[in-house]
């Protein structure tokens, strides 16, 4: 068995940081949220059509609260985590409970095998998981705009992202039964390359990359701007996707 530690290459303390700064731009009247607002109400729709009314609930990574509130009124009962007051690679305390729902939170842990096991384990028998996570078909867009900003040494700026297959296997390497990953595409539109950059920080969906690269300077600011809106539509937009993937297991 190999027994090496996973490689680090997200930073929990970044991670916080983006947090935090997301909770005060939501502050703003316009502040972005959609990512977040689509999950929720794709968790939502899942759970009606199923006819599943948990009684305890985790909810991991909601920071609209809206997801929480809904539950509530349905009946469960529900606790709140985020990263800051919760490690997916460590045990979780509190359960066991009937329903996990993890959003855009699994797509940055260095051992998500691990995080899977942990999330499976606080689960009561026959409880189920629901976890959202950007996937690895979003902002083609915005990564080709990184590669031209710097093309002869370009610097590690987005995250490796997890397509449908990896998902897949991950599920059943936890011992999840009954699994499900599918996948599903937001598309956005924008004007410029730095209202796409503004939005993800409002959501908290900055890098972070345990090795930070250092700012833009101004040619390759310049460059990538000018490269994001090469594939602009005839009204001046750039439609940029984001890929959600959804995995859904049981433990029973």
């Amino acid at each position: 068995m190999d027994n090496r530690a996973p490689p680090r290459i997200f930073s929990r303390q970044r991670r916080k940081a983006g947090y935090r700064r997301a909770l005060v731009r939501q502050s703003q009247r316009d502040a972005a949220r959609y990512v977040l607002d689509d999950m929720v109400e794709d968790v939502l729709d899942r759970l009606e059509f199923m006819r599943f009314e948990p009684a305890r609930v985790l909810v991991i990574g909601d920071w609209t609260g809206t997801l929480a509130l809904s539950l509530r009124g349905r009946g469960s009962q529900v606790e709140e985590a985020n990263v800051r007051t919760l490690d997916e690679e460590q045990p979780l305390e509190g359960g066991p409970y009937d329903l996990i729902v993890s959003l855009a939170s699994l797509g940055r842990v260095n051992d998500l095998p691990g995080a899977l096991l942990h999330l499976r384990s606080a689960l009561a028998e026959g409880g189920m998981l629901i976890a959202s996570l950007i996937g690895a078909g979003s902002l083609a867009n915005l990564r080709r705009a990184m590669v031209a900003a710097e093309p002869d040494r370009p610097a590690a700026r987005m995250h490796p992202l997890v397509d449908n297959a990896a998902a897949s296997a991950l599920m059943q390497r936890a011992l999840f039964k009954r699994q499900v990953v599918d996948s599903r595409s937001l598309e956005v539109a924008f004007r410029s390359l730095d209202r796409l950059v503004s939005d993800l920080r409002d959501q908290g969906l900055t890098s972070s990359l345990t090795n930070a690269a250092p700012p833009l300077g101004k040619a390759a600011l310049k460059n990538a701007r000018a490269a994001f809106l090469t594939t602009k539509n005839d009204q001046d937009r750039v439609l940029e996707t984001f890929e959600i993937l959804t995995l859904t297991g049981w433990k029973d």
